[in-house]
C-alpha cells in the first residue's frame, strides 16, 4: 500500500508544473514523407551539417535545434531515400516539411505482405535470414570486441499527454493554472503534451572483454527537484529499473518490470512470424527490411521492422517496434522501441541512438495520460584501444565532480539531441513552483492524504492508518505519535507514540532518538546512524510485518483464535551504516522483557505441580551484515520499497545471549541466513525464492527459539505461512524454501476470456524444516518451559516440527482488476492439529505493470 502511495504521490506532483525562459535559437520542425506514397516516413535522420542530429517519429515529426549561429545547413536522410539540404536563416523558427523520394534503382522489392494468412517457419526465407542473425550475434555485439569506448548523453522525460480540465478548474489548484501553458508540440504531431520531469546524464562508457569490466564515469547529471515532497533519487531509480537499456542482441528485453522475448531471441521464431518485405542497397551495403509480429498478440512479444546487413555478419542497422494493444500490460497504452547502429571502420554495425517511449494510461480509452522518453545517444565511438589500467579499476560506476556541469553553456554544447524550449523550461518552472505557499500547503495536504502524516514544520503527527486498531486483549486501540523532521535537527531525530487499550486499561508507549553522522534523514540513503529506544506495547509472537505498522487498522481483521499475545518491555540500541548501496552492517544491543497475555502463560514443572513464570528477560548483542548487489529501492519518508530486479540479496544476522547483562536469564547464539533472487524465465514469467535457515545453541525455552511466521489475516502474505496458526510452530533448527512464481498469462493468453481480461496464472509453495533439540523440549527436558495447551479441551496448541516438514502450495489469479490477487492455498501436512484449516482462499491487492 505504501508503494502505491509513494507512485500516486510522484503521479500528483507531474501535474503541478510549467514554463519561464527562452534562448537566442535556431529552431526547424515540420514533417517528413514518402514522396510517392504520402505517407509519414518513422525514423529518418535530420541533422545540421557538421553537427549533432534527431530522427524522426512514428508520424514523420521531427523538431531540430541548435544554439550555433554558424550551423544554417540541414540535411534530411533515410535509408534507400535520397538525401535532401536545406539552407534556413539561423536563429530563427522554421517550418520545413520535407518529401523524400527513393534511391534511384537501388530498391529490390522481394515480399510485401502484412497478411496473417498460413504461417509456417519450414522453408521460409525470412525465417532462414533470422536464423542468420540468430547465429551471427556474438560477431555483432559490443562483447565481441577486447576494449570498447564511447561518450553516453542519456534523457529520461515524463510529460502529460493531456492537460486535465477538471484539475485545471478545481479552485484546490487555481494559483497553479500558469504552469500548465508550457506545452510542447514537436514530440506528437498534433498532440500538445506537458513536460513536468526532466532527467539528463552525460557518461563516459569502458568495456573490457579480458578480465571483463564495464566501467561509467559520469562527466555530469541534472535533473528536476520537487524537493522534500518526493524523493528525486528514488523517483531516478524506479524510472531506470522501467527503462532499462535496450540491447536487442539479447534474448531478452526487460522493461516495465517485465521480460520482452527479442526478435532476434534464439526462441524468436517459435514465438514470432518473420515476413520479407524488399531489400536496398545503403553505402555499398545490401540490407533487407524484414518485419515481424507475435505469432500470440497477447504475449510480452513486439511487433514492427529490422534493417538486416547482407555482408555476411547479418548485423542490424535499424530496429523500429513497439507492442501490440493486446499485450498483456496494464496501464500502458503505447510502448515503442526506435534504434539506429552505425557502421564501423571494420564493417560492423555498433548501437549510436536508442529511443524508448511509453505512455502510461489508467485505462485504454482514458483521455488523460503520462508519457515517458528515455532517449540514449552514443558519439565517440572507439574499438580496441585499451586505456590505462586505472581506468578500469574500482566500482562499475564512478561519479565525477564539475562544476562546469552546472552552467547552461556546458550542456548546450554536450547535449545530443538539444532540449526543445518547452524542455528547457521544467527546471526553472520547479524552482519557481517550490518557493510559492500554495504548493506547500497542497503538498502538506496531498502527504496526510497518501503518506498519513501532517507536517507540523519541526514535528509531523502520524501515521494515520494506526491511529485506531482493534484486537482481543486490548479491545479498542487509541494510538497518537510522530517524529521531528531535519527541520528541527539535521543530525538529531525523535520519534513516540502513545497508545490506549480501553479492555486492558493499560498506556503503551514508545520513545527513540537517534543521531545521524551523515547529516541526513536516519531514513535516507546512505544510512549512518545511532538510535536508542525504549518501548512497551503488545505483540503476537513471531510476528515481524516489514514495512507496515503493526497496529494498522486493516490488520485487525483475523480468521480463527486470536488469542496469543505478549506484553514487551524492549529497551534496543542499534548503529546502521551503509557502504555503497550494496553492502550494509548493523551492531545493536536489545534487552527484552516479555510478559504473557490472551491464553499463554508461562510454566514449568516444579516438584509434583507446575511453576508460573511471570516473565522472561533476555539481554542480546546483535551484528547483522547485508550484501545486495546492484541494490534499487524507492526511498519514502520512513521506509523503502525495494525495486525487485534479478540480482540476489544475502543478509547474515547473529545474536548473542547473555545471561547476567541487565538482568538477561539466558546464555545462547542464534545464527540466521536468508538468501532471495528472482529468477527471469523469458515467456514462461518468474520465480521469486526466498531460502532460509536458523540454528539456536543452548539450552533455552519456546519463547526465545524461532517461532515461525503465521498468517491468520485474510490477505494472502509473501513471507508468511498462509494457513498456519499463531505460534503454532517452534525451532531451535529450521530451513525453510518460499517460491512463488507468476506466468504473466504465458498459459490464460491462448483461452478467449482470460485474454481479454488479461488475467495472469501464479503458483507457490512453501516448505518449512525444523525441530527441537531434546535438551530444548519439554517432552524430554523437565525443567523446561511446558509447550502451551488449549484451555478448553486441554489439546497442545504448539508443536515441533518432527521428520515431516510444514507444507503448503497455492494457485492463484492474478491481475483481477489489475490490482487484485485470489490465491487457492492447500495445506498439505499436520493437519490432525486443532482449530487447522486445511484450504482457504486469500487475497492481495498490488499495483504491476
Amino acid at each position: 500500500m505504501k508503494l502505491i502511495t509513494c507512485r500516486y504521490t510522484f503521479v500528483l506532483l507531474l501535474l503541478l508544473c510549467s514554463s519561464i525562459t527562452s534562448y537566442s535559437q535556431t529552431i526547424v520542425k515540420g514533417v517528413i514523407m514518402d514522396a510517392t506514397t504520402k505517407q509519414p516516413l518513422q525514423s529518418a535522420s535530420v541533422y545540421f551539417k557538421g553537427g549533432k542530429g534527431v530522427t524522426s517519429a512514428e508520424d514523420g515529426s521531427y523538431i531540430l535545434i541548435t544554439n550555433n549561429a554558424r550551423m544554417s545547413v540541414v540535411q534530411f536522410s533515410h535509408v534507400g531515400y535520397k538525401t535532401i539540404s536545406k539552407t534556413v536563416a539561423p536563429n530563427r523558427e522554421h517550418v520545413v516539411d520535407i518529401s523524400l523520394e527513393l534511391a534511384d534503382a537501388k530498391v529490390n522489392v522481394v515480399v510485401k505482405t502484412n497478411k496473417r494468412g498460413k504461417y509456417s517457419n519450414k522453408n521460409n526465407p525470412a525465417v532462414e535470414l533470422i536464423k542468420q542473425v540468430i547465429e551471427n550475434k556474438s560477431k555483432n555485439r559490443i562483447s565481441s570486441y577486447d576494449y570498447v569506448s564511447y561518450e553516453q548523453y542519456e534523457k529520461m522525460e515524463l510529460l502529460l499527454s493531456k492537460t486535465p480540465e477538471k484539475l485545471l478548474n478545481n479552485p484546490l489548484l487555481k494559483n497553479f493554472k500558469f504552469i500548465f501553458e508550457n506545452n510542447d508540440t514537436t514530440k506528437i504531431q498534433g498532440r500538445a503534451m506537458l513536460p513536468v520531469y526532466l532527467d539528463e546524464t552525460l557518461s563516459r562508457k569502458y568495456y573490457r572483454k579480458n578480465p571483463e569490466k564495464n566501467k561509467t564515469y559520469i562527466l555530469a547529471d541534472k535533473k528536476v527537484n520537487f524537493g522534500e515532497y518526493l524523493d528525486i533519487e528514488g523517483v531516478s531509480a524506479y524510472l531506470d529499473r522501467l527503462y532499462e537499456d535496450v540491447d536487442v542482441y539479447e534474448n531478452n528485453i526487460s522493461l516495465l518490470q517485465n521480460q520482452f522475448l527479442s526478435p532476434i531471441s534464439d526462441m524468436a521464431p517459435t514465438f514470432y512470424r518473420f515476413y520479407i518485405a524488399d531489400t536496398i542497397e545503403l553505402e555499398g551495403t545490401k540490407l533487407v527490411r524484414l518485419n515481424f509480429a507475435p505469432k500470440n498478440l497477447n504475449d510480452l512479444l513486439f511487433k514492427g521492422t529490422l534493417f538486416v546487413s547482407l555482408d555476411g555478419l547479418f548485423s542490424v542497422q535499424r530496429v523500429i517496434m513497439s507492442i501490440s494493444k493486446h499485450a498483456n500490460l496494464n496501464f500502458v497504452r503505447e510502448l515503442k522501441v526506435n534504434q539506429d547502429f552505425e557502421k564501423g571502420p571494420d564493417g560492423r554495425y555498433h548501437l549510436i541512438m536508442s529511443n524508448t517511449v511509453v505512455e502510461f494510461a489508467l485505462t485504454p480509452g482514458a483521455k488523460n495520460g503520462i508519457v515517458g522518453e528515455r532517449t540514449v545517444s552514443m558519439k565517440t565511438f572507439t574499438i580496441n584501444q585499451p586505456g590505462p589500467d586505472s581506468v578500469y579499476q574500482g566500482e562499475a560506476v564512478v561519479r565525477l565532480n564539475a562544476k562546469t556541469s552546472e552552467s547552461d553553456e556546458f550542456w548546450i554544447k554536450n547535449r545530443s539531441p538539444q532540449l526543445s524550449e518547452a524542455e528547457a523550461k521544467v527546471y526553472s518552472n520547479i524552482d519557481s513552483l517550490k518557493t510559492m505557499r500554495s504548493f506547500k500547503s497542497f503538498m502538506n495536504m496531498a502527504t496526510l492524504l497518501l503518506a498519513g502524516y501532517k507536517s507540523f514544520d519541526a514535528y509531523e503527527v502520524g501515521p494515520l492508518n494506526a491511529f485506531y486498531s482493534f484486537n482481543p486483549v486490548e479491545g479498542l486501540r487509541m494510538r497518537l505519535g510522530g517524529r521531528t523532521t531535519p527541520k528541527f535537527s539535521s543530525r538529531i531525530y525523535l520519534e513516540n507514540y502513545f497508545a490506549y487499550g480501553f479492555k486492558d486499561e493499560k498506556w503503551k508507549y514508545y520513545a527513540a532518538a537517534a543521531y545521524s553522522f551523515n547529516r541526513s534523514s536516519i531514513y535516507a540513503y546512505p544510512l549512518n546512524y545511532l538510535k536508542v529506544s525504549y518501548q512497551y506495547d503488545t505483540k503476537i509472537p513471531g510476528q515481524e510485518l516489514q514495512f507496515v505498522v503493526e497496529d494498522n487498522f486493516l490488520l485487525s481483521f483475523k480468521r480463527g483464535k486470536n488469542d496469543k499475545w505478549l506484553y514487551n518491555n524492549i529497551l534496543k540500541t542499534e548503529y546502521v551504516k551503509e557502504f555503497g548501496k550494496d553492502f550494509s552492517y548493523s551492531l545493536g544491543f536489545k534487552n527484552w522483557k516479555q510478559t504473557p497475555a490472551g491464553v499463554i502463560t508461562y510454566v514449568k514443572p516444579d516438584g509434583a505441580g507446575l511453576k508460573t513464570i511471570p516473565y522472561v528477560t533476555t539481554s542480546e548483542l546483535s551484528a547483522e551484515i547485508t550484501w545486495s548487489p546492484h541494490r534499487q529501492f524507492y526511498q519514502g519518508k520512513r521506509f523503502r520499497v525495494p525495486i525487485q530486479n534479478k540480482y540476489p540479496v544475502f543478509n547474515l544476522r547473529y545474536l548473542a545471549g547473555m545471561k547476567g547483562l541487565v538482568n538477561g536469564e539466558y546464555d545462547y547464539h542464534n545464527l540466521n541466513l536468508r538468501v532471495q533472487k528472482r529468477f527471469y524465465l523469458s515467456q514462461l514469467g518468474f520465480s521469486d525464492v526466498v531460502l532460509e535457515g536458523t540454528y539456536i545453541f543452548g539450552a533455552i525455552p519456546y519463547p526465545l527459539m524461532t517461532i515461525h511466521r503465521a498468517n491468520q489475516t485474510f490477505s494472502y502474505q509473501l513471507n508468511s505461512y498462509n494457513l498456519m496458526n499463531f505460534m503454532e510452530f517452534v525451532s531451535d533448527h529450521s530451513a525453510g524454501l518460499n517460491i512463488d512464481h507468476k506466468f504473466n498469462g504465458f498459459f490464460f493468453n491462448k483461452i478467449p476470456l482470460f485474454k481479454h481480461l488479461k488475467l495472469r496464472e501464479v503458483v507457490s509453495g512453501k516448505i518449512l524444516y525444523g525441530g527441537v533439540r531434546k535438551e530444548n523440549n519439554p517432552e524430554f527436558n523437565s525443567s523446561t518451559f511446558k509447550f502451551p495447551v488449549d484451555i478448553e479441551n486441554g489439546l497442545p496448541t504448539t508443536y515441533t516440527l518432527n521428520k515431516t516438514p510444514y507444507i503448503e502450495v497455492s494457485a492463484g489469479i492474478m491481475n483481477i482488476f489489475k490490482m487484485v490477487r485470489v490465491d487457492f492455498v492447500k495445506r498439505l501436512t499436520y493437519l490432525n492439529h486443532p482449530e487447522v484449516t486445511e484450504w482457504g482462499i486469500r487475497t492481495r491487492v498490488k499495483m504491476d505493470f
